[in-house]
């Protein structure tokens, strides 16, 4: 199956011939309820398609039917194909051909993905593999540049930086539709040359900056960051922080993933404030291969948001045709009219949205659930798959946080974790002293960061609450946003040594121990990120991993996903990183121990 799409101005010629009735067009959907996003209106109209594009959206396409139309007949509703506007694929755990298929049934057919994990692993090449396997599926992937590869320099050592002349030679790549979220907030708002220019060489060529504002202040400088010129933002929390930026020109992402639940406290900026609903945007951001295989996708953050009050065409319009307008696509996507690549879904519901067909520039591409095409792999080279280098194996001795001589107890920094949200409290507690060393208490256990790019052997270690572990225990990933160190999280200094050494054996992935023996391992060999297995398959790993979390005692939703964040140093307000504690309401390291 040839999966490329001809441009509009190529085959117009055809789509005027097949409109008017004097060709027939390759595929004509009849009887359905179409539902216009231009207009929230549902019509009773057909769809004629030809060369991967719509030809004629009408009352009547009988005259675009041929000996070699396929015809589909249907008395439910024809809607666009959905967009994810803001997420990494790399948080699927699947390489983008496998998350493509992971997705398509769920009736997503464009997304716009940031690979900035991959990008603070193997840099510039590591983008271009991502972007290269993108441009190769049945769907629409399009990919934003990463601008921050160290998130936060100074406060983190990453396997690779991006720099200004990195994201102005992928401006010039074909899948490549803009920069993405510019996570150097107090970067931009202190008018550091790098973030600007980074964002210049993306105005230079008309694409799209992405924002990420992760601070609760909306005063001058959430102002200043909205000048520098980032067009969006997907890290609001509540109402006020949707209106900020709407009201600024930018668009709001309200954001359900695996773990973050943006959206009902967001929505509200237009269910009851009554805001216009076109600069209001809805993505995933990050969904693990559990929530993809179980859950869905961005049909479950349409469903969800009509569950929130949405009236379902704007919540439609907020999953097609918003984000479609943002990013200078309207005319390429995001509505069933004439010229657009012919992304459908047929569903028989518009509140419940069960997605019955999928047909992805005039294909169809999956039916009842099951895909119904290929999605291509790159060969991925074997420099991608040795990335976790850590130097030794790791002993117990390597978690021990050293007391202060003399004292019986210490007073400490604790990263705390909310449930569902990706910002942290900075919390304090008096902990026990025994033979010297700090020990974790009641819901308080260790964390450490490991080194693993360039096998220093540097382990930094501090205390984190909120998992409820209990009893011997330990989890260790080299997942960990952003600079992608190896975080081990656990209650027993025996059992994180003994799960950073596993992870060191296999390439990384996630792992979890109790008492001496591994319970559950997802392994992820490339750039220790990502799986190139099916998503079912690393579905049923990773369920086996958060069964585990659980049979530790651990009670937080996906809280694989908090783990995955605890070194991310841009987002409030504690986190660990290779230089140790980060206060990330000041941006300076912090001390452990007070």
């Amino acid at each position: 199956m040839e999966h490329s799409v001809k441009s509009w101005a190529e085959v117009a010629p055809h789509l005027i011939a097949v409109a008017a009735g004097r060709a027939s067009a390759d595929l004509v959907i009849q009887g359905g309820q179409v539902a216009n996003v231009h207009t929230r209106e549902v019509l009773r109209w057909d769809v004629a398609i030809s060369h991967g594009r719509f030809a004629y959206v009408g009352p009547d396409a009988s005259h675009c039917i041929g000996k070699e139309t396929q015809v589909i007949t249907t008395d439910g509703f024809v809607i666009p194909g959905l967009c994810d506007a803001h997420m990494h694929i790399e948080s699927g755990m699947l390489t983008p051909a496998e998350f493509a298929r992971a997705v398509i049934p769920h009736g997503t057919t464009s997304m716009f993905t940031d690979p900035h994990e991959i990008a603070n692993v193997m840099g510039l090449e590591g983008v271009r593999l991502m972007h290269d396997e993108g441009l190769l599926q049945p769907v629409n992937i399009f990919t934003q540049m990463p601008s921050c590869a160290p998130s936060a320099p100074g406060l983190e050592t990453t396997g690779h930086e991006i720099t200004p002349e990195d994201v102005a030679e992928a401006m010039s790549w074909p899948g490549i539709i803009g920069l993405g979220e510019m996570m150097n907030f107090p970067g931009v708002v202190n008018g550091d040359e790098k973030m600007l220019a980074e964002m210049a060489a993306t105005a230079a060529v008309g694409k799209t900056i992405g924002g990420h504002y992760a601070s609760p202040d909306l005063g001058p400088s959430f102002h200043a960051y909205a000048a520098g010129g980032p067009a969006d933002d997907h890290e609001g929390t509540c109402e006020s922080d949707a209106i900020a930026r709407v009201r600024q020109g930018m668009r709001s992402m309200m954001r359900l993933g695996s773990a973050w639940y943006d959206v009902e406290s967001q929505i509200t900026a237009v269910t009851e404030k009554g805001l216009d609903p076109r600069n209001f945007i809805l993505c995933t951001d990050d969904c693990h291969s559990g929530t993809l295989v179980n859950d869905g996708h961005m049909n479950r953050v349409v469903r969800h948001a009509i569950e929130c009050g949405c009236d379902p065409m704007i919540a439609l319009q907020m999953a097609t045709l918003n984000t479609a307008t943002h990013f200078g696509l309207e005319r390429e996507i995001g509505s069933i009219a004439p010229g657009r690549r012919a992304d459908v879904i047929l569903t028989s519901d518009l509140k419940s949205l069960p997605i019955d067909q999928v047909i992805a520039r005039g294909q169809p591409v999956a039916k009842d659930g099951k895909i119904t095409v290929d999605c291509p792999h790159i060969t991925w080279p074997d420099y991608a798959r040795s990335t976790v280098n850590m130097g030794e194996q790791k002993t117990a001795h390597d978690f021990e946080i050293t007391a202060p001589a003399g004292v019986t107890q210490a007073h400490v920094r604790v990263i705390g974790v909310v449930e569902n949200q990706a910002p942290t409290q900075a919390l304090t507690a008096e902990l026990p002293v025994k033979d010297g060393l700090i020990e974790g208490q009641g819901d308080i256990c260790q964390i450490a960061l490991v080194e693993r790019h360039r096998a220093t052997g540097q382990v930094s270690n501090a205390f984190v609450s909120g998992f409820g572990y209990q009893g011997p225990m330990a989890m260790a990933a080299t997942v960990a946003h952003d600079s992608h160190h190896m975080i081990v999280v656990g209650t027993s200094r025996e059992d994180m040594a003994k799960a950073a050494n596993r992870l060191a054996q296999v390439c990384g992935g996630v792992t979890v121990w109790k008492d001496g023996q591994e319970l559950a391992l997802v392994e992820l060999p490339i750039a220790g990120l990502m799986s190139d297995q099916p998503a079912p398959h690393v579905a049923a790993a990773a369920d086996k991993m958060v069964q585990a979390m659980a049979d530790c005692g651990c009670t937080l939703n996906n809280a694989y996903m908090q783990h995955s964040l605890l070194a991310l140093v841009v987002i409030p307000e504690l986190r660990i990183s290779d230089k140790g504690l980060i206060d990330v309401t000041t941006f300076q390291p912090t001390s452990l121990i007070i």
